[in-house]
């Protein structure tokens, strides 16, 4: 597998599980009451986050392996 291929590989994973993440708060704060326009921000911040995390957790792997 080159190595283009397992970058996109990663970067499509990545995305599916920040979305995944996304759905789930999303549906948590629906389930708490509040209304649509609080749902999609607190969703698009947990979609954000993970994003974040996943970078930050490459950045890191990044520079133990080099």
């Amino acid at each position: 597998m080159t190595r283009f291929a397992l970058v996109l590989l990663a970067t499509a994973v990545v995305t599916v599980f920040a979305l995944l993440v996304a759905a789930a708060a999303g549906t948590l704060a629906r389930f708490e009451g509040a209304a649509y326009p609080a749902v999609l921000k607190r969703a698009a911040i947990a979609f954000a986050a993970v994003l974040t995390l996943a970078a930050a957790t490459t950045d890191a792997l990044a520079q133990l392996l080099t």
